[in-house]
């Protein structure tokens, strides 16, 4: 079956460049849905796309859209920014765990809070990617990175943080899921997800969050194959798939 009966037209604005991502790295199909998302929904103008610190730093070289970069954590702070002076432009954020849920944890929770119509697409992998390795506030227990070489315990590590679960206690977002892209299913869900995400910050519904559970076959040290397999097995027990806030 070919490409495009699969997943859409290929975006135009799509730049043909070689990937910096490591072999079986979902960031890349990340990325492709976001880019269907705002081709489909003819925002491309409009859009303005918030670059963090991490693996996802260089996203802005995949989009032919306007980006900016962010100091670590800060995104959603300079997505309100932007909103603020320019509420026509459809905002949008691109984080991992280690950006969102350790050093921007307080930004990420005011912003949710404060209930404007912003989108956030949030990838957790478990663990901090572009630095080595290291454990992440989502590392589950009893997974090894390079600062818990014997497993994360939640004496010594408290617990791994369900971000979805957290934000959706608040009353400001209009829109909250989690979804993965271990599986062709799976994705599929999350381009409906990610899609609906931004058409709701283009209606005005509100604050959006969609937390995508991604592979990082690197630093877990597995296979691309094995990697997804691993998701399946022990990410998704701990976070479970599907909608946590839907205000329609």
């Amino acid at each position: 079956m070919s490409e495009t009966k699969v997943f859409g037209m290929t975006p135009t604005w799509r730049r043909d460049v070689h990937t910096h991502y490591c072999p079986g790295c979902t960031h890349g199909v990340a990325h492709r849905l976001v880019c269907e998302a705002i081709d489909e929904l003819g925002i491309r103008d409009e859009a303005i796309g918030i670059a963090p610190v991490g693996c996802a730093v260089l996203i802005h070289q995949y989009m032919d859209l306007d980006f900016i970069e962010a100091a670590h954590g800060r995104a959603p702070a300079v997505a309100y920014g932007i909103k603020a002076v320019r509420p026509d432009k459809i905002v949008f954020t691109y984080q991992g765990d280690g950006d969102l849920a350790s050093i921007g944890m307080g930004e990420i929770v005011h912003a949710v809070n404060r209930a404007w119509p912003l989108t956030v697409v949030f990838i957790n992998n478990a663990i901090y990617g572009m630095t080595g390795g290291q454990m992440a506030p989502t590392t589950l227990l009893g997974q090894k990175a390079t600062t818990c070489l014997s497993g994360r315990t939640a004496e010594a590590n408290g617990y791994p943080v369900r971000m979805c679960e957290l934000l959706a206690t608040l009353e400001g977002p209009a829109y909250i899921e989690r979804v993965a892209l271990s599986k062709p299913q799976h994705i599929l869900k999350a381009k409906a997800a990610i899609k609906k995400a931004f058409e709701n910050q283009v209606n005005n519904k509100g604050f959006s969050f969609i937390e995508v559970l991604s592979t990082c076959p690197t630093n877990w040290g597995l296979r691309p194959v094995e990697a997804c397999q691993w998701l399946e097995e022990n990410m998704i027990p701990y976070y479970p798939l599907g909608v946590f806030k839907d205000f329609e």
